[in-house]
C-alpha cells in the first residue's frame, strides 16, 4: 500500500496528507492526457448510430440465393451487384404500411441522379412475385422490385424476426401514418387484395445494403423494427450519389 504508482506518487492518504494525494491524482490525470488522444469530432446518438450499424455481412451465404421478377423469373442474387454499385432495400412485407409510405418516398429518387452516379436502386420483398407489380402501381415505383418468398437471403445475411423498440430511436422521416391508423390501412388491403394474404412474413424485418460491384459492402443496415428505417437520404450520400431529395413536402432537388 506504501508503494509507487507509475507517475511517481505515493499514496499518503492513508497518513491523512490529502495534499500529496491531490498532486498524484493531477499527475495521473497529466499522463492520461498525454496518452489518450484528444476527441475532434463531436458524438451524437445519431452519429453513434451510422457507426455501430455495420453488422459483418458475407455475401457469399446468399449469393445464389433465387429471387424472382414481376413475371416469375428467377436470377440468382449477386446479379444484382457483379458490375455496379447498388442500393438494396429489403421491405418487411407489401402490407407494411411502413414499408408502402418508405417505398413511396424511394420512387421520388430521379433517375438521373442514379444515372450519374451509377447507382442501381432495388426493392426486395419476401411475398409472391404475384404482388409485385400491384405494390409498384400503389407505391409509384418504377425501379427494379424482386421477391425473396423463402427468405433465403433474410435469413442467411441474419435479419431480424422480431421488433424491438428503444425509447431513444427516432421516428422515421418516411412514415406519415401513426400505428393505429396504419395497421387499419394494411388490413383493409389485405381484404381488397385479389389474393387474401399476409404478402410475406409478418414478424420479419426489412434492412439496407450498399453493394458492389462485386462482393464488396459499403454499408449495411438491418431493421429493429417497423419505423426503423436508414433515411434515404443517408443512402443516397453512402452511395456517392450527388444528390438529395426534399421529401418535407414536394419532391426538390439538393444538390451536395
Amino acid at each position: 500500500m506504501g508503494g509507487n504508482v507509475q507517475s511517481g506518487c505515493s499514496f499518503s492518504s492513508l497518513n491523512g496528507n490529502s495534499q500529496n494525494n491531490t498532486q498524484c491524482r493531477e499527475a495521473r490525470g497529466e499522463k492520461m492526457a498525454a496518452t489518450v488522444p484528444p476527441v475532434t469530432r463531436q458524438i451524437t446518438r445519431d452519429s453513434h448510430r451510422k457507426k455501430t450499424e455495420n453488422p459483418p455481412v458475407d455475401l457469399q451465404e446468399a449469393q445464389d440465393c433465387l429471387i424472382y421478377d414481376r413475371r416469375g423469373v428467377s436470377i440468382p442474387f449477386k446479379s444484382l451487384y457483379q458490375d455496379r454499385k447498388v442500393i438494396i432495400v429489403f421491405v418487411r412485407n407489401f402490407l407494411c404500411y411502413s414499408c408502402k409510405e418508405y417505398v413511396e418516398d424511394l420512387s421520388k429518387i430521379p433517375k438521373r441522379a442514379l444515372e450519374d452516379a451509377a447507382v442501381k436502386l432495388v426493392v426486395i420483398g419476401q411475398s409472391s412475385h404475384h404482388h409485385i407489380e400491384p405494390f409498384c402501381l400503389l407505391t409509384g415505383y418504377s425501379y427494379e422490385m424482386y421477391v425473396d418468398p423463402e427468405r433465403c437471403i433474410y435469413q442467411k445475411l441474419g435479419m431480424k424476426r422480431e421488433e424491438t423498440f428503444t425509447e431513444s430511436a427516432n421516428p422515421s422521416p418516411h412514415v406519415k401514418s401513426g400505428l393505429l391508423m396504419g395497421q387499419l390501412k394494411s388490413i383493409w388491403r389485405a381484404m381488397t387484395s385479389p389474393a387474401f394474404d399476409f404478402q410475406g412474413d409478418m414478424y420479419q424485418q426489412g434492412g439496407a445494403l450498399i453493394v458492389g460491384p462485386g462482393s464488396q459492402v459499403h454499408f449495411c443496415h438491418f431493421d429493429m423494427n417497423r419505423l426503423d428505417h436508414i433515411p434515404i437520404n443517408w443512402l443516397l450520400q453512402l452511395a456517392e450519389v450527388g444528390e438529395t431529395v426534399d421529401f418535407s413536402n414536394k419532391p426538390k432537388i439538393l444538390h451536395v
